[in-house]
């Protein structure tokens, strides 16, 4: 995060036992979002702080294609916490839903993070 400023940049993973046909995802700024440079077509924004995007197929202990969500917050805060949930998995068996919530606190030092 670089003044206001936050990219946000994903790879989703299904562990399985199954492949999944799609799923959603929801992505949830702390802080409003004041704009979105270039949503991917398979995300939709759905209020001032969310996006949900679609993943496609997952393949059983695969991976998806990578996502990537450019934001502009509101005030330019000096940190923000992101939240990124699994909302919905076409119905498949999940045996560890506690991977499905991932939180990660930025700091406005330009620096990227990895989790």
């Amino acid at each position: 995060m670089s003044r206001g400023r936050v990219e946000t940049r994903l790879i989703p993973q299904n562990h399985g036992p199954s492949s999944v046909a799609d799923a959603t995802l929801r992505l949830r700024w702390s802080a409003p979002v004041t704009a979105m440079r270039g949503l991917p077509p398979m995300c939709v924004r759905a209020d001032t702080q969310t996006v949900l995007c679609r993943t496609g197929a997952l393949p059983a202990d695969g991976r998806g294609r990578r996502i990537r969500v450019s934001a502009r917050l509101a005030g330019a805060p000096s940190e923000v916490t992101v939240r990124i949930d699994t909302m919905w998995s076409g119905g498949s068996a999940d045996h560890n839903p506690q991977n499905n919530t991932h939180k990660v606190l930025a700091l406005d030092t330009g620096d990227v993070y990895y989790f």
